[in-house]
């Protein structure tokens, strides 16, 4: 397995296309060619973008991506559960912090994890997932977990929801401003969307520019950063109640999963370093919290 290809290219001209955060069209530079894939970024939001016209995710995300199977998923999402828990445990009590236990959707539910926590804390659960063996398991889990993509028809037989969460879930779709519209719908007035993705403006992505640890194309399509969300956000009448860059567990398995990805290894997973986990953060990923814009708010944006 060789070392991913990175082509620095600055000879291209700029292109112009239409921006989901801007919601107009601006000139986009090329910023390098990874994995086949040009990587764009828009120069008024800062927004990236990767140009896969080809790319399926329906096809992409199965039980391999979950498995080591692809070298851009995870190590062994199931053998890692109790780590992974934990994590989601404490990305429950966040959301208790600030709504009271209601209706909660998990877009991309995988396995059910965290699902299942939040049920225990409370939550009236329901699930949408695209992989269809992650999907069963979450079924097997007494869990409401439909399978396949986001959708009108999928949302509306779900009713009026007080929490959405998109846990690193937001920079795969290929449409994410559809996407966030189409949830924004079916919010509740006072309910909140909770997502984590990466910060694109982050020091670690700037820094290390082709080679950051989430430049991942074709299986990451958009790379945020905060003032891209935030545009994003407020074209489709939503705004940042918080944002900030939180810790996070991580199993050893998955961080030398990685680790070997950025070398051009494959390294497996291990029954050890699937239970053991370090806190970590490159402060590289932002976790935040949209809400519905009042009127007024809505008025003081410029």
């Amino acid at each position: 397995m060789g070392r991913t290809h990175v082509l620095m290219r600055n000879d291209r001209p700029a292109v112009t296309l239409e921006c989901p955060a801007c919601s107009r069209a601006t000139r986009h530079r090329l910023l390098y060619v990874k994995n086949g894939c040009d990587i764009l970024q828009c120069p008024d939001c800062g927004l990236g973008r990767t140009e896969a016209s080809s790319f399926d995710p329906l096809a992409y995300y199965d039980d391999g991506y979950f498995s080591g199977r692809q070298s851009d998923g995870y190590a062994d999402y199931r053998g890692a559960e109790p780590v992974l828990r934990r994590e989601f445990a404490r990305t429950v009590e966040f959301i208790r912090r600030r709504k009271a236990p209601g209706f909660l959707l998990e877009i991309g539910c995988a396995y059910g994890f965290f699902l299942d926590e939040a049920r225990r804390a409370g939550f009236e659960v329901s699930g949408i997932e695209p992989a269809e063996a992650a999907a069963a398991h979450a079924g097997d889990l007494g869990l409401n977990v439909v399978r396949g993509p986001l959708s009108e028809a999928t949302l509306k037989s779900l009713g009026t929801l007080d929490v959405i969460v998109l846990l690193d879930v937001v920079e795969h779709l290929p449409d994410p401003k559809q996407a966030l519209a189409l949830l924004a719908e079916h919010l509740r007035p006072d309910g909140i969307i909770v997502l984590t993705t990466g910060d694109f403006g982050s020091l670690a992505a700037r820094s290390t520019g082709a080679h950051w640890r989430l430049m991942t194309p074709p299986q990451h399509l958009w790379f945020f950063n905060r003032d891209s969300i935030a545009s994003l956000a407020h074209s489709i009448g939503l705004r940042i109640e918080s944002s900030d860059h939180p810790w996070k567990f991580v199993p050893f398995s998955l961080i030398a999963f990685q680790i070997g990805r950025m070398l051009g290894r494959k390294i497996a997973a291990s029954p050890t370093g699937n239970r053991f986990a370090i806190p970590v953060n490159l402060f590289d990923t932002m976790r935040v919290v949209l809400n519905k814009a009042s009127p007024r708010a809505e008025a003081s944006v410029p």
